[in-house]
């Protein structure tokens, strides 16, 4: 099924076909204009229908390394964009062994992460985004307080300003023309962070009216990692579809002269660049062989033909994928 703009283009195409049949009888000057312009306003509208517009929702710089390869292709290779919406204020993550050579500071030390790593983890979130083609980056600075699983206290506000969070998700979404949203696929598991980083974003899209951008849940793995996921216990918006498939771009395939090349090099090129957590970054290195993303119910049932065309698409351009 093709999105709503692209029916609205094939229109609009149709009306100044239609408008150019009329003018034959006009000065071949005149006519030739409006072919001119015809032509470009075809090119113009069929390169909005082939290029998607994505919004990533994450708590932390580096949540970004679990889908790296998707929005590389999206921006690269599809012609898309891509913005970045970046809840905390990056001023945690005491993990940094050898990056404290590297910053020449003790980042495994609190103090000096608090006070430090908001602008070390921000400039390496921007390295990162250059690799990826990240237009525009939103930071909303909740603070990166510690470790945890319980995403209660985030989404009632007692950690968290959630109130100006929704807000500012409501504008960026209301400004940004999106097709997708990426986050964290939100499963019992994951940091307390995440789960708040996801959920903020579903009921973001939720609270929109007219045309709405499909959500869907992302984390690597590797290809013998067998995962489910039905729904965050507690929050039926997070119930993942039971009608779509689990949509996967397997970057480990090689290609090229001696078999040598995938797309994994991109994923390390983003994990590289987060240097100051250089031992988190150290595990994760040429690993999570596969991207998937889980289609949430909330999307509709009429959605999952978009999200299979846009990887379909994915597979399709750039370098080899079986």
């Amino acid at each position: 099924m093709e999105s709503s703009f692209c029916v609205e283009a094939q229109i609009v195409k149709g009306i100044l076909y239609k408008w150019n049949f009329s003018l034959i009888l006009c000065p071949i000057q005149l006519l030739m204009r409006y072919f001119f312009f015809l032509l470009l306003v075809s090119a113009a509208l069929t390169a909005s229908c082939q290029s998607p517009r994505i919004l990533i929702v994450t708590a932390h710089p580096d949540d970004e390394t679990m889908f790296p390869v998707t929005v590389f292709k999206i921006t690269h290779e599809l012609g898309g964009s891509a913005d970045l919406a970046l809840l905390t204020d990056a001023s945690g993550g005491y993990n940094g062994r050898v990056a404290s050579s590297y910053y020449r500071m003790n980042l495994l030390d609190s103090v000096t992460g608090r006070k430090h790593l908001p602008l070390i983890r921000k400039k390496e979130l921007l390295a990162s985004g250059e690799i990826l083609g990240i237009g525009n980056f939103f930071f909303l600075d909740q603070p990166d307080d510690y470790y945890n699983r319980n995403e209660k206290p985030y989404l009632n506000g007692q950690n968290w300003d959630i109130g100006y969070v929704n807000r500012r998700l409501d504008r960026i979404l209301e400004q940004g023309n999106y097709d997708f949203v990426f986050c964290l696929l939100p499963h019992e598991g994951q940091h307390a962070h995440h789960k708040t980083a996801s959920i903020s974003a579903i009921r973001a899209v939720q609270r929109m009216k007219g045309k709405r951008p499909i959500v869907l849940g992302a984390q690597a793995q590797d290809k013998n990692v067998q995962f489910s996921y039905t729904l965050l216990s507690g929050y039926p918006e997070t119930k993942g579809s039971t009608t779509a498939p689990v949509f996967q771009l397997d970057r480990s395939i090689h290609f090229g002269e001696d078999n040598k090349h995938s797309y994994m090099i991109v994923a390390d090129w983003v994990k590289a660049a987060h240097k100051s957590q250089s031992g988190d970054m150290n595990q994760a290195m040429h690993r999570g062989e596969v991207e998937t993303f889980w289609f949430f119910e909330m999307n509709g049932d009429d959605r999952i033909s978009e999200t299979k065309q846009l990887f379909e698409r994915l597979k399709s351009k750039g370098f080899p994928f079986k």
